[in-house]
């Protein structure tokens, strides 16, 4: 019984430190924020110098698609449905929206606009129709737009309608999940800065994770089983990007939907811009120091690679996990 016990562990040990990342060569020197996993062979990122490309060979190799007249400007997220469809965000003014559907041959300015101050941040769908695109406040108020038909057109939500933001308080366009949805009609949100906050819809909701500076707060939110209208199980990370190996309140959980929130026992090993569930109880969180790994939902995390990443995103239809940063790096997750 013991050495079957013994062995178990073992088993269990391999299994555990079998997890890391493998680069994979792009030959560009872009810093990606935007990623966007289709299924286990069909990859898209978007980031600098007007940068997207795609793989339809799981990151084997890669197709570099310019975007005419916006070479100088900063994709920070991408939505792709498949390998021939998918939308790009240009956050900074004017804040431009653009989609192909012919894998990037041609792009389609979708929603353009100048007012002073505009600054998109992320995006997200709840479905091949339904999306959200959320930006930095103007006025007091977050920017919402929704589209309803796939991403060509897009409408403003009223600024009353739109959940209202402190002073000092926005959103950090850092891999494009500081917006998810939540269920089938909901979709929340996590902010920044001199006060960082959750909301829900536009019910805002204190998190105890370190800000109060400009560079400081929350960065990303994974939300266990989303497509749920019960999903209440949120893991956010963030920290201070100016401080990228500080520990401090980088990390809180929630199991309550926000009511109360726990402190890992062993918290992720630096600022984190992304987190992504790899399944009920697996996440993975990635930042410019490094990338690390809960078995637990978040409670405790080993490092499996201190190569700096901003975003990581699990295939929609499938089980691959990729991983893009900073000087073209793109990775993949071994055995997740």
């Amino acid at each position: 019984m013991r050495l079957l016990f013994t062995i178990t562990i073992l088993v269990f040990s391999l299994s555990v430190f079998s997890q890391k990342i493998i680069p994979l060569n792009t030959n560009v020197k872009a810093s990606f924020r935007g990623l966007s996993v289709v299924d286990d062979k069909t990859v898209w990122v978007s980031g600098s110098n007007g940068t997207v490309g795609r793989s339809v060979d799981a990151g084997k190799t890669w197709t570099w698609l310019p975007v005419p007249g916006f070479e100088k400007r900063d994709f920070r997220d991408i939505e792709a449905f498949d390998k021939s469809t998918a939308i790009i965000i240009a956050v900074d003014t004017p804040a431009v929206i653009l989609k192909t559907i012919d894998g990037g041959k041609t792009w389609k300015t979708v929603y353009e606009n100048h007012t002073p101050g505009m600054f998109l941040d992320a995006m997200e769908f709840w479905n091949n129709d339904n999306g959200i695109v959320v930006g930095d406040p103007i006025n007091g108020k977050f920017f919402i737009a929704r589209s309803f038909d796939g991403g060509n057109t897009w409408t403003e939500v009223p600024s009353e309608n739109a959940p209202a933001a402190d002073s000092g308080e926005a959103c950090f366009a850092a891999s494009g999940t500081n917006i998810r949805i939540l269920g089938t009609d909901k979709a929340c949100l996590v902010s920044g800065g001199a006060r960082s906050r959750l909301f829900i819809q536009n019910t805002p909701i204190d998190i105890p994770i370190i800000q109060g500076a400009q560079n400081t707060g929350a960065n990303s939110i994974a939300i266990r089983d989303n497509n749920k209208s019960t999903s209440d199980y949120f893991v956010v990370v963030g920290g201070d990007f100016s401080k990228d190996t500080l520990k401090e309140k980088n990390c809180f959980i929630t199991k309550d939907g926000g009511k109360t929130w726990i402190a890992p026992a062993t918290p992720p090993t630096g600022y984190r811009s992304c987190a992504e569930f790899i399944d009920k109880n697996k996440i993975i969180t990635c930042g410019t120091s490094g990338v690390d790994i809960s078995n637990d939902g978040g409670l405790n995390w080993r490092n499996i690679s201190t190569d700096g990443y901003h975003v990581c995103r699990k295939a929609k239809k499938g089980k691959a996990l990729y991983l893009a940063g900073g000087k073209g790096r793109i990775g993949k997750l071994l055995n997740n």
